[in-house]
């Protein structure tokens, strides 16, 4: 018998979401490499076997051995979309929403993302990493094992630096994997000049912070940039070796989502609305969709972005959480599977399919996370229910009982 660290034994379902070697799009959401009665053996942090508990135990022992007793067992949630490092809060502007008030009305006011670059600039480096290493905790807690953490609350030089040096470091000392991001192209800072800033975007901020940064995002939309600024600043970028993603189509269809994909993004974010014409554009690049129903939800739930025609039009769709302080503050990947299963109408599997290998490419790590594949991270999670279809059924609690990230356990309930 083979020795491992860890066997994870009768599960009742185990899902491997193993698969093309791709973001899955079309009918492929749908098969999430279901095994009956399986269990995992894990040895220094990797995968080494999946498959049913009886063949399993016959071929390995273990240093550790947890018992599923029938849970669900699955790969940890991957939140491919967060603005977690930030001070302050925005509850405030709930009431304003309820008398109302748009987001974009808010913004103008000088309220919105503006009100939070306030309170993240005058917020020292410390505080912002123990508020960020809080966040990862609950996120941890709720089965998060891999996250994307965007800047985009400093928008100078100093402040941008700040964020950037702070996810980096939260990377190092937190154990979820944590992918940065550089969005200084967030929105136009109050304080300076549009055409000055984005001189300084594009001649000095992304040549500056590109070891800090694997991707660069720009946010396309009215009181935002435009769809010309987009393009100038992720070619920009592109030239630099930032892999490229842009927020689209939240509030607006501007187009930006099919020139994103011509200049090859990875992904793009939002999509509440999207042109057939830029559909086609996203399935002819491969480029992933990436949806925040929770965005949708919080901000008033009027409009969501429509999954059954992404799905049908063979476009990859992956789920995050865009955890942020203003248009979703919620942190929790089971509740955004329960909305897009509730308002968007995908299907348990193809939900739980975004939430995890499909959101792993949007950012770059499908080939290490997102799936339970021999050689791939140790990245599971064990569920108090039985089968995927109860995971956006009992919604808006946490039905995570073990986390097991690199092969060790990080939280159990």
């Amino acid at each position: 018998m083979q020795h491992v660290d860890l066997l994870i034994t009768h599960a009742g379902q185990l899902l491997t979401l193993n698969g093309p070697a791709s973001a899955r799009c079309g009918e492929e959401m749908n098969d999430l490499g279901l095994i009956d009665g399986g269990a995992a053996a894990i040895h220094e942090g990797k995968i080494v076997a999946v498959g049913p508990t009886v063949e399993l135990k016959k071929q390995y022992s273990a240093e550790q051995h947890i018992d599923a007793e029938g849970r669900l067992v699955m790969p940890g949630f991957v939140d491919p979309h967060t603005h977690l490092v930030f001070a302050g809060t925005r509850e405030h502007e709930m009431a304003r929403k309820a008398a109302g008030e748009s987001y974009l009305d808010i913004l103008k006011s000088g309220g919105g993302i503006n009100a939070t670059v306030r309170a993240t600039r005058a917020a020292d480096a410390d505080l912002l990493f123990d508020l960020g290493m809080e966040r990862l905790d609950l996120m941890a807690m709720h089965g998060t094992t891999t996250v994307e953490i965007k800047s985009g609350y400093g928008l100078a030089p100093d402040a941008e630096e700040k964020m950037l040096r702070v996810i980096n470091h939260l990377a190092v000392d937190h154990p979820l994997d944590i992918v940065p991001t550089f969005l200084g192209a967030h929105i136009v800072p109050f304080d300076m000049e549009r055409r000055e800033y984005t001189q300084w975007l594009q001649q000095e901020a992304l040549p500056r912070f590109r070891p800090l940064a694997q991707f660069c995002d720009v946010f396309c939309e009215e009181e935002a940039f435009t769809l010309e600024e987009m393009v100038h600043i992720l070619q920009t970028a592109r030239e630099l070796g930032y892999g490229l993603k842009a927020h689209v189509g939240q509030f607006h269809d501007l187009g930006a989502a099919g020139a994103a994909a011509v200049l090859g993004a990875v992904s793009v974010e939002h999509l509440d609305h999207v042109s057939q014409k830029d559909i086609e554009k996203l399935k002819r690049a491969g480029t992933i969709a990436v949806l925040l129903p929770g965005a949708s939800f919080f901000t008033g739930g009027k409009s969501y972005p429509d999954a059954r025609k992404l799905i049908e039009n063979g476009v990859p769709l992956a789920l995050a959480t865009d955890f942020n302080p203003g248009s979703c503050p919620g942190f929790s990947m089971q509740m955004m599977i329960a909305l897009a299963c509730i308002e968007m109408k995908m299907t348990a599997a193809q939900a739980i399919c975004a939430a995890t290998i499909n959101a792993a490419w949007s950012i770059g790590l499908g080939e290490q996370v997102g799936s339970l594949k021999a050689g791939k991270q140790a990245d599971v999670i064990l569920l108090n229910i039985e089968t995927p279809e109860q995971l956006p059924y009992y919604f808006g609690g946490n039905l995570v009982a073990t986390v097991i990230k690199n092969g060790k356990v990080i939280y159990e309930a």
